[in-house]
């Protein structure tokens, strides 16, 4: 599989996971506004107000990873995936397998 095949399955997978994030997300909705639960007083409204608010920031970072694949993807396409974009060295085979849209070294990602 080359390195764009990798991205790309895991740009798909990701946007999978938002689609399925948003559906749930809306059913969620759906169902505190079908309820006539008071999140204030009633004891399941707590609950309710938490697993929208998970979903939520899930479905942020869902969203962001793909926003990064999306990127680097591009990188890939303009020659410049791999290198890191403070110092111009290659970024290390090791740290893109674990981080496949990292966009620095590791040298420099421990740098403000």
């Amino acid at each position: 599989m080359t390195t764009r095949e990798a991205l790309e399955r895991l740009l798909a997978g990701a946007e999978g996971e938002a689609d399925a994030l948003e559906a749930d997300l809306a059913a969620v909705f759906e169902a505190s506004r079908s309820s006539n639960a008071d999140d204030e007083h009633d004891p399941e409204g707590a609950t309710i107000a938490f697993e929208r608010a998970q979903l939520t920031a899930t479905l942020a970072a869902t969203r962001q990873r793909a926003a990064e694949l999306r990127a680097a993807l591009a990188r890939h396409d303009e020659g410049a995936y791999g290198i890191c974009e403070r110092c111009g060295n290659p970024i290390p085979a090791e740290r893109l397998e674990i981080r496949p849209d990292a966009r620095t070294c590791v040298s420099c990602a421990g740098r403000v």
